[in-house]
């Protein structure tokens, strides 16, 4: 095992009613005045958005509203945050939805607390020294937003999507009702399921040839709980026990836990992903699916023992005639559980069907991002970047 370096500060209230205890979860953290920060109109709908203003308001604690933030969140609207949190003092930043939204706040708290453009964050050209705290309130288990250290943003001039990591964004408390992840629609459900897997799966795939007992133990158990759990969803939507496996799971997946010894891990399927979604804004678990299988395939020959791990104690897949064969009917088992919820397995099934150009300019704007080279399992340049996604179509 490697050395490794395990942060996790964000508070976790679980469970049945916990949406009530937001007001007093803000108030210890001496908030003035808080900015909620909101998706479309399910928040409002549900009612949860008038429950999280009760508690404040029973906690004395003032607030600002955003809402609008859309999947592959904006920067435009991060940008509208900045200002609005500024002119209204607001102090802490209190995310209402899933990992857009929460995304969304962190880079709202960056822009408040460094001054300048907060794109510059998100295009390297500069690190960011501070951030305005967040607290999340979970609603789509997913991203796992609410424990990493992770933040993700669409900028619309040229539909780039770039991703930052920093200690200073991690949520300070996470209230997670499994409840209220019951009224999704069951192609997000999926989707979500599918990036709590690929958290994991991109730390898993780490090319290190040091072993990781507990880890691999930790990780491969994630995996098969949420691949049961995602199956039990698909028949009973409102199944409460497979709701709460689904939503723990997703903090954990990305919380840096199945991280730990790994050397970080590939994410190279995130990265091929990132440019999908920035160019055609799609669902990003779903994008994730239809990419994954390609990325395995043009990868595997470099260490077809650990894709073979994967297929025997992930997927309970039977042992071919050596690592290969063993590996290859493991990624095929994986596209079938993909199409077993619901998701793709190709970009044409995604409802993308790019044109040559635009796989170059895919595969550019990804070479770009990554600084020419990525990948732990292979070392991906330009051209393959191009052709992973030529095989995905």
């Amino acid at each position: 095992m490697m050395n490794f370096n395990y942060y996790t500060p964000t508070r976790v209230v679980f469970g049945r009613g916990t949406l009530d205890q937001t007001g007093e979860l803000v108030k210890a953290q001496g908030a003035k005045k808080v900015l909620i920060h909101y998706g479309g109109g399910s928040a409002k709908r549900s009612g949860v958005l008038d429950r999280v203003k009760e508690s404040l308001a029973a906690a004395g604690v003032g607030y600002a509203e955003l809402g609008g933030v859309v999947p592959n969140p904006r920067l435009s609207l991060v940008r509208e945050g900045v200002e609005l949190c500024r002119r209204e003092g607001v102090d802490f930043l209190l995310p209402v939805g899933g990992g857009s939204v929460i995304d969304s706040a962190k880079a709202i708290g960056y822009g408040v607390a460094n001054g300048g453009d907060v794109w510059d964050f998100y295009d390297f050209k500069r690190t960011p020294a501070a951030c305005l705290p967040v607290g999340a309130v979970l609603t789509i288990a997913a991203a796992g937003s609410e424990m990493s250290d992770s933040s993700v943003i669409t900028n619309e001039d040229g539909w780039v999507k770039r991703g930052i990591s920093s200690d200073l964004c991690r949520p300070r408390f996470a209230v997670m009702d499994p409840e209220l992840t019951m009224t999704l629609p069951p192609y997000q459900t999926a989707s979500g399921c599918v990036d709590i897997l690929m958290h994991t799966m991109e730390r898993y795939f780490n090319g290190q040839a040091e072993p990781m007992v507990l880890t691999d133990a930790l990780a491969e158990g994630l995996m098969r709980t949420v691949i049961d759990a995602s199956h039990v969803l698909v028949r009973e939507p409102d199944n409460y026990a497979a709701r709460a496996e689904v939503m723990w799971a997703g903090s954990l997946s990305h919380n840096g836990l199945t991280g730990c010894g790994t050397g970080g891990g590939d994410w190279s399927c995130h990265k091929l992903e990132h440019e999908l979604g920035g160019l055609f804004d799609v669902a990003h678990g779903a994008g994730l699916a239809a990419v994954w299988g390609s990325w395995a395939r043009y990868v595997l020959d470099a260490d077809p023992a650990r894709f073979a791990r994967f297929a025997e104690k992930v997927l309970g897949v039977e042992p071919g005639a050596d690592d290969t064969e063993t590996a290859l009917r493991g990624v095929a088992a994986m596209e079938g559980y993909y199409r077993s919820i619901g998701m793709p397995t190709s970009l044409r099934e995604l409802g993308v069907e790019p044109t040559e150009a635009q796989i170059e300019e895919l595969a550019e704007k990804c070479a770009v991002t990554v600084h020419g080279r990525m990948g732990a399992v292979k070392t991906l340049r330009k051209g393959d970047m191009a052709a992973i996604y030529r095989a995905a179509r």
